[in-house]
């Protein structure tokens, strides 16, 4: 990977962020002739693409569509995805042939590592003619006219000027607050932000019967009070995460309670009531342990429902064991936050953007793109669809 750290002090496009939205904007910057830098404070580019999917960057989905973003304006993302879809990033990542597969859901994985994804945007950004800089922290000193943004070598000059510097979410790859702070400062609207696709967890005295679960994965339908998902949940040693958790975190309020039919697609009453018949001298734990491993039986049979052969069932037990399973009812004391968070929820107000442009209405030639927004994907490559849409989107304007 070669970045070029030559430095001059004008520019048609400054970035700050060399993330996913920003490295994209800066490609299609870049492809139309302008002169475009990167700004990036950390010590290489991407760092989020590098950890991501395990390694393997889950770079997007092929089923992306309105309907997998939560925005106060559900309607803003509409602009940006149809114009930069997943077909058109797949036709990159062929091009430089990457080798990729479906694990499942539409979720598109790096057959061998997620460097191959960074590498790629670079090698763009190189041909594009655009210069990256990292290890740069900037001060944006003035956003009207001429832009003015100052780094440890001088002063530079720009007139569009995109902020691309991502949410809060795990500050360890060094996300900050640098694009909300901005925003306050120029008085752009920001919404309420919070951590999203996080693990859950636990009070001590709910915690402590499931700890030697921990690690425990099981399939089921997670629900909050607004949506739910068909997905695993895992046992951890804090309480619960797993892609089902995950996705129902970023619905979840705090006081609320998470539903978790243990039994998808089962009709548990019936099931049971059949047991009874068929294998009326057969202990209740095995028949649980069918569906929910021979650990989580044997503790639900502990904690909550009395284990005996299945024909001694009444339906009052029946009824018992069903309250227990279909759905297990959780109420979370809160997420593990930021630390582990995926995403940022909430960030800019759309209502403060173009959704063509990604520019905002009130300091033109000021761009805002990616996680910073308040747009956030559900999990499974969608975070990083926005990020390539709504990079491109600005790309073809600033």
């Amino acid at each position: 990977m070669t970045i070029n750290n030559e430095l001059s002090n004008q520019y048609d496009v400054i970035i700050i962020g060399a993330g996913a939205a920003g490295l994209m904007c800066a490609i299609a910057a870049g492809q139309r002739g302008r002169r475009v830098l990167v700004l990036e404070h950390a010590n290489k580019v991407g760092k989020k693409i590098l950890m991501s999917g395990g390694g393997r960057c889950n770079f997007t989905n092929m089923y992306c569509s309105p309907e997998n973003f939560i925005s106060n304006n559900p309607h803003f993302v509409k602009s940006a995805l149809s114009r930069y879809t997943p077909w058109h990033f797949i036709e990159m990542v062929e091009r430089h042939q990457i080798a990729y597969h479906e694990k499942k859901l539409g979720q598109l994985f790096c057959d061998e590592s997620s460097k191959d994804i960074v590498q790629m945007l670079v090698t763009e950004c190189e041909w594009a003619g655009v210069t990256i800089k990292t290890n740069t922290p900037v001060k944006v000193l003035e956003t009207a006219g001429q832009k003015l943004v100052e780094t440890s070598e001088g002063k530079l000059q720009c007139a569009s000027l995109v902020i691309a510097t991502g949410g809060l979410s795990i500050p360890k790859m060094g996300a900050t607050g640098f694009g909300f702070e901005l925003a306050r400062r120029l008085n752009i609207p920001l919404l309420p932000t919070r951590a999203g696709l996080v693990p859950v967890v636990l009070d001590d005295h709910k915690l402590k019967p499931l700890a030697e679960l921990s690690g425990i994965s099981l399939d089921s339908i997670t629900e909050t009070d607004t949506c739910s998902f068909r997905e695993n949940i895992l046992f951890t040693h804090r309480g619960l995460s797993g892609p089902a958790i995950l996705q129902a975190s970023s619905y979840w309020q705090p006081g609320e309670v998470l539903k978790i039919d243990m039994f998808p697609g089962i009709e548990l009453t019936a099931y049971l009531m059949e047991m009874r018949r068929e294998k009326s001298k057969t202990a209740l734990k095995p028949i649980l342990a069918e569906k929910l491993t021979r650990r989580v039986a044997q503790l639900w049979c502990e904690q909550w429902i009395e284990d005996k052969p299945v024909g001694q069932l009444s339906d009052a037990d029946i009824e018992q064991i069903v309250a227990h399973c279909q759905p297990w009812t959780v109420k979370p004391s809160g997420t593990e936050g930021y630390r582990t968070a995926e995403v940022t929820l909430g960030g800019i107000d759309t209502n403060a953007l173009s959704s063509k442009t990604m520019e905002s209405k009130e300091h033109p030639g000021l761009y805002f793109i990616g996680e910073v927004v308040d747009v956030t994907g559900h999990l499974g490559g969608h975070n990083f669809q926005w990020a390539w849409a709504s990079g491109h989107a600005a790309g073809q304007f600033v």
